[in-house]
């Protein structure tokens, strides 16, 4: 099978061409199988035959998270005996939704992590090591296994965490590729240099990065990035995705953001009135997912702020290409008049050789104004610290929030609870 499809080589009109064809398969499947949308759409008034372009999405209301959640089986486009695997989200922003997939979906699935696995390099032959879960419900790790599986390559399942196993897995198997949480990688490297591992002359030339941000808007290495870089220097790739979207954007050997695949997703960027914002703005994410026969979405909000990037990749590929995920449209703060999303907090933290781990904390005060409280483990507690870190955000950001220390221990069990796949880094406390 092709996992460099053509359609990914063509002039952008052509892409819209062809998504616009792909668009009215989908209303006209959603009208006739899908409960919510044909509900919408005799709500609205709203003739699908008359939706022919992407612009025309803008006389379709939106969907949002919260109607995932009050009407999740309405979602369901085939009757539940058709149904092979029951997955949830991850519940980042809110209750975990179920989303339930055909066969015929987890195929998609697999075709959509072989394409994003070629597009960061992968061939026929690869071992990937996966650190991340491939159970408890969560639809990553076994996607990552399918697709592998189909581009012909292997993949060993090791699971999140256990640094021994980790490293005794790669001594054993010689992994080209591991997938993991990039905050997961100094961790791997600093039990390597405790138990006098020679982490740099192993067989791992390449990490596939998942749930976390590697790089800076304009495409260089954020923090996290250039502290992986100076210990191991090894090959990084990005990716973005989430369970809704059934769909991974990965970034290729330019590092310029991740490849829109154009055969399996609609996108666009919408302000806070449902506007699609102009070219080279932020805006939030929403998506259509094309292809998908159990809970096709349209024009769903995935909370994700980020922007597009239209010009042709050095890679040969011609389509858009999704930037760094800024932030989530709830986890937005305002604090001393200055908008920061946690990212920019992380990278600041991140830098800092001191600093084991950390909470972000946000809460409301009396009137009603976001404060911002750093929770810092550190086996150095001073009030140089304090300063020092006050210092860096106002540089960098021009506030600078509380900070606080606990127990290192303490944080990692906040960090890590029993049903979260990515680590726990920001608590929300607002009203």
């Amino acid at each position: 099978m092709n996992f460099r499809p053509e359609i990914e080589y063509q002039p952008l009109s052509e892409i819209k061409k062809f998504q616009e064809r792909e668009l009215q398969k989908l209303l006209a499947y959603l009208a006739e199988r899908s409960p919510y949308y044909s509900r919408l759409f005799k709500k609205e008034k709203i003739d699908v035959a008359k939706i022919k372009t992407i612009e025309d999405l803008q006389h379709i209301p939106v969907v949002t998270k919260e109607d995932l959640q009050l009407y999740n089986e309405d979602f369901f486009c085939v009757d539940r005996a058709k149904f092979v695997d029951y997955m949830t989200t991850s519940g980042t922003l809110s209750d975990p939704t179920v989303f339930a997939v055909t066969d015929f979906d987890l195929e998609r699935l697999a075709y959509n992590e072989a394409l994003s696995f070629t597009c960061a390099g992968g061939k026929p032959g690869d071992i990937y090591q996966l650190m991340t879960t491939i159970d408890k419900r969560f639809m990553a790790g076994l996607a990552y296994f399918l697709g592998i599986r189909k581009m012909g390559a292997s993949i060993i399942r090791v699971g999140n965490g256990i640094p021994e196993l980790q490293w005794d897995t790669i001594r054993k198997i010689n992994p080209d590729t591991i997938i993991c949480v990039p905050s997961f990688i100094p961790k791997i490297i600093q039990y390597a240099q405790e138990h006098h591992i020679d982490h740099r002359k192993t067989s791992v030339k390449k990490a596939v990065c998942i749930g976390e941000n590697l790089r800076t808007n304009d495409f260089s290495l954020n923090l996290l990035g250039q502290k992986i870089k100076e210990n191991w220097n090894i090959e990084l790739y990005s990716t973005y995705a989430s369970t809704e979207m059934n769909t991974t954007f990965c970034e290729c050997e330019a590092g310029k953001g991740g490849h829109h695949h154009p055969e399996l997703i609609i996108c666009e960027l919408l302000d806070e009135d449902n506007n699609v914002v102009a070219e080279g703005e932020f805006g939030e994410l929403t998506i259509s997912t094309l292809n998908v026969e159990g809970m096709p979405l349209l024009r769903f909000k995935t909370g994700d702020i980020c922007c597009f990037h239209y010009e042709p990749c050095s890679c040969g590929r011609k389509t858009m290409r999704i930037s760094p995920i800024a932030g989530r449209k709830n986890q937005m703060i305002k604090l001393k008049g200055t908008t920061l999303y946690p990212a920019s907090i992380f990278d600041v933290l991140d830098h800092i050789e001191c600093i084991e781990n950390y909470l972000v904390e946000v809460y409301s005060d009396e009137v009603g104004m976001d404060e911002v409280v750093i929770i810092v483990g550190s086996r150095i507690e001073s009030d140089e610290l304090v300063k020092d870190l006050k210092d860096r955000f106002r540089a960098r950001l021009r506030v600078a929030p509380q900070i606080k220390f606990a127990e290192i221990e303490e944080i990692k069990r906040i960090q890590y609870p029993e049903m979260k796949r990515k680590p726990v880094k920001f608590i929300d406390k607002r009203k």
